[in-house]
C-alpha cells in the first residue's frame, strides 16, 4: 500500500496540473470502490474549481471552492495518472476520469479497488472519522524526538507496531519503518517504553531523513505503484532493509559480515510482527 512518501509525490504531480484548474467533465465508470463515490458526482464536479491540494497521513484533499473537500485514497492499487486530452477508450479498471479547464486529464485506476473518493466540507474535515484521530505529521516542526518520546512512554508494544500506529504518528507504514529504525539503530522488537528520549531524538530524525530521501525519489514502486505521470519511483533502489532477506545491510557490508541463525550469508533477517514482515539486521540494531 502507497506510503506517506508515495502518496506526497503524487500530489506534488497533480498539483501543478489541477490546482487553480475547473473540472470541464467528468466520467464515473462504476458506482463505488471501497466505499459509495459521493451522490451525484458529476453533478457535484463539473465546473467547480479545485483551489488546492494538499496531503494528510496517506490521504489526498482536494479542495474545492465552496468549502467542499474530497478525501481520496490508492488503496492497494490505486493509481492517479495525468495526460493531456480526452481518451479515445479506457482500461478496465479506469473508475473515474476528469479532465480540466487546461485540457489535461486525471485517470483515477484501481484493479483491486481498494481505494476511495469520499466528501466531506471544510468545516467537518479535521472532525471526519477518517483524518480525527490522526497523530502528527512527521515531516512537520509538530513533530520532534521530545513529541516521539512522550507518545512512546509506558507502550508495552514493539517498537515497530508503535511506529505503524496512525495515532502515534501519520502516514508511517511498513516499508520506512523498517527503514528508519536501522538507521537509528533499533530494533523493531525492542519495546517502545524501552526506547530513551536520546534515542526517539535519533529516531525522530531518521524518519525525516528517510521519508524526505524517498519523496526526492519519487516513492517505492515494488507492485502497483507509479506516479503521477506514469513513471516508477525508485527508492526502493536505496533500501538498506526492507525486502533483503539474506543480505549484507551498510554496515556489515563494510567489514562485519557475520553468520545469520538461518544459515544465511547476509546479514540482514526477516520476522513477523503482526501479520507484517519486518527487515531489520540484529548485529546493528538492538
Amino acid at each position: 500500500m502507497p506510503e506517506l512518501p508515495e502518496v506526497e509525490t503524487v500530489r506534488r504531480g497533480l498539483a501543478p496540473i489541477m490546482e487553480g484548474q475547473r473540472i470541464t467533465r467528468v466520467l464515473q465508470r462504476r458506482p463505488n470502490l471501497r466505499f459509495p463515490f459521493p451522490d451525484d458526482l458529476e453533478g457535484r464536479l463539473t465546473g467547480r474549481l479545485i483551489e488546492r491540494l494538499s496531503r494528510r497521513a496517506k490521504y489526498l484533499l482536494w479542495h474545492l471552492e465552496g468549502g467542499q473537500v474530497l478525501i481520496g485514497h490508492l488503496g492497494m492499487s490505486g493509481r492517479m495518472v495525468t495526460h493531456r486530452g480526452w481518451p479515445e477508450s479506457f482500461a478496465t479498471h479506469d473508475h473515474l476520469v476528469l479532465q480540466f479547464s487546461n485540457g489535461w486529464v486525471l485517470r483515477f485506476n484501481d484493479a483491486r479497488r481498494f481505494g476511495f473518493l469520499v466528501a466531506t466540507s471544510h468545516n467537518e474535515l479535521t472532525s471526519h472519522p477518517l483524518l480525527a484521530a490522526i497523530g502528527p505529521e512527521p515531516l512537520s516542526e509538530e513533530f520532534s524526538g521530545a513529541v516521539l518520546a512522550a507518545a512512546l512512554a509506558g507502550k508495552r508494544t514493539p517498537i515497530k507496531a508503535a511506529l505503524l500506529d496512525q495515532h502515534l504518528v501519520a502516514g508511517l507504514g511498513n516499508i520506512y519503518v523498517c527503514e528508519a529504525l536501522w538507521h537509528a539503530r533499533i530494533s523493531p522488537e525492542r519495546e517502545a517504553r524501552q526506547v530513551s528520549a536520546a534515542e526517539a531524538g535519533v529516531l525522530a530524525g531518521a524518519i525525516k531523513d528517510v521519508l524526505g530521501r524517498a519523496i526526492a525519489a519519487g516513492g517505492s514502486s515494488l507492485r502497483d505503484y507509479v506516479q503521477s505521470d506514469g513513471e516508477l519511483g525508485y527508492f526502493q533502489n536505496s533500501h538498506v532493509v526492507y525486502g533483503r532477506e539474506g543480505q549484507d545491510c551498510p554496515d556489515c557490508a563494510a567489514g562485519r559480515p557475520h553468520q545469520t541463525a538461518s544459515g544465511n550469508k547476509g546479514c540482514i533477517e526477516r520476522i513477523v510482527q503482526s501479520g507484517r514482515s519486518s527487515f531489520y539486521c540484529p548485529v546493528r540494531q538492538r
